[in-house]
């Protein structure tokens, strides 16, 4: 059994019992915990009045332990599935609240895409030309994205953009640490990626670095820049509870036009509503094939040929 704080006790019991809400949990324990490429997953044993059941975090699913009686199977499963989560509607979802940026994130996965085709030199060089190519498009939308100053310089000029734009989103002295970190991290993100396209002696690693310090730096700066230009507050007015999630919805006044506002999960405050795209210009972002089996949790029985969600008999 491992160690494990209240907080961390009741969000696996609150997602389990949405989940499961016809079963009573009579016992459960994290007994298990693997990091695997800096993403820690825990394993929750959960014994209920009916059956036993794995949880397993970051992203959170459960599998039935009649189906996964060996909990390395399970982990080794759900791994898999992380791996797959940004072809799905997850990814989807993400892809939605950051569509000013939508193009940014694209060039992104064409890196990703890159990176797990590189074989040689040439390869590692192109997946740091890509690399290179996410964070201009990422400085270019910036760029359009508000008026952030009468004497702009170049388009092309990252460094001078990350300073005039990291100032403006974290100002005064209390915010020195933050704008140190953002603008560091975006800073070595293109200086290496400038590196790796030119390298002659660059390898696989180098090319994994390039694409992942290049993903940390877009996403810290996204989500900032976003929360920012939506007038999104750092904690809930009402309850003062940091954990404020992005909510959609249509305007019946407005019809074709998809609308978000923050909602606390603690206490349901809402702020105010934003346009953030068309709906109908949207499809085309991302393609799917396949059939479309919904956003419901399920668990694939052994040998993984049916579905069945925990308030099945």
């Amino acid at each position: 059994m491992l160690r494990a704080t209240k907080e961390e006790t009741e969000k696996v019991r609150e997602y389990f019992e949405w989940q499961a809400p016809d079963l009573e949990i009579t016992f459960m324990q994290k007994v298990y915990s693997e990091a695997v490429l800096s993403t820690r997953h825990d394993v929750w044993d959960i014994h209920t009045n009916k059956d036993r059941w794995w949880v397993i975090t970051d992203p959170t699913n459960l599998y039935s332990q009649e189906q996964f009686p060996n909990m390395d199977l399970a982990v080794t499963f759900h791994i898999g599935l992380c791996l797959r989560i940004p072809r799905t509607e997850k990814q989807l979802v993400d892809d939605r609240r950051v569509v000013p940026f939508d193009k940014t994130f694209v060039k992104l996965s064409e890196a990703s895409d890159a990176l797990s085709a590189a074989l040689n030199l040439a390869d590692y060089q192109a997946v740091g030309v890509h690399s290179r190519e996410v964070l201009l498009e990422f400085i270019g939308a910036a760029q359009d994205s508000a008026e952030w100053t009468d004497n702009p310089p170049k388009r092309a000029d990252l460094r001078g953009w990350i300073e005039i734009i990291v100032n403006e989103l974290l100002p005064g002295g209390g915010n020195k640490e933050r704008r140190g970190l953002l603008k560091s991290t975006l800073d070595s993100a293109w200086t290496f990626t400038n590196w790796l396209t030119h390298s002659k002696s660059a390898t696989w690693q180098d090319a994994d670095m390039a694409v992942a310090t290049v993903e940390y730096a877009i996403g810290m700066a996204t989500s900032l820049l976003i929360r920012e230009l939506r007038g999104v507050p750092t904690e809930c007015p009402d309850c003062g509870s940091p954990h404020l999630e992005p909510e959609d919805g249509e305007n019946t006044a407005i019809p074709g036009v998809l609308w978000q506002r923050p909602r606390c999960a603690a206490c349901g405050w809402a702020g105010r509503p934003m346009p953030i795209m068309m709906i109908e210009g949207f499809e085309g972002l991302v393609t799917r094939e396949g059939e479309d089996r919904g956003d419901e949790h399920s668990i694939m029985t052994t040998p993984l040929r049916s579905i069945r969600k925990p308030s099945d008999e």
